[in-house]
């Protein structure tokens, strides 16, 4: 069978993986340092989501590392099919968590402009960890559609 880009045990899954990890962890990190997050749900949701994104993903980084390194193959039709649930499942958690987000920081500072008069919120550090959590997704659904495709052809 043909090896895809970003599949299972490959350098390119290993780096895709490592990018999911890194950004969620870096969306995590900016939102948890602005101060007043925790009043709003969609933020806090956001948190949760993306730190069930970081496990996932490095769990999966060190397994795609293991087979790299070691030349074992990671195609067995159940370990994929696990690979392509846990995808989808964290795929749509951090999309969803991304567009309650988005939603909100669009209501904070074009909306009601609460940010100009608000000083004790973070609006920019918001927008930050916002669009850190859209490049996760991004991450996210390219490998969830690899491990999809993955599927069909084990």
């Amino acid at each position: 069978m043909k090896v895809l880009v970003g599949g299972p045990g490959t350098l390119s899954g290993l780096t895709l993986r490592l990018g999911q990890c890194l950004f969620a962890a870096a969306s995590i990190w900016t939102m948890v340092t602005a101060l007043g997050f925790t009043n709003y749900t969609a933020f806090c949701y956001l948190i949760a989501s993306m730190g069930l994104q970081v496990l996932w993903s490095l769990g999966l980084a060190c397994l795609d590392f293991h087979a790299w390194k070691f030349k074992r193959d990671l195609l067995n039709p159940i370990l994929v099919s696990l690979f392509v649930v846990g995808d989808w499942v964290t795929a749509t958690l951090s999309l969803a968590a991304a567009c309650s987000s988005a939603g909100v920081t669009v209501l904070f500072s074009r909306d009601v402009r609460i940010c100009s008069t608000a000083q004790y919120l973070q609006c920019s550090s918001y927008q930050i960890s916002v669009a850190l959590a859209f490049v996760t997704w991004f991450f996210i659904a390219m490998s969830s559609l690899i491990m999809f495709w993955i599927l069909a052809s084990v």
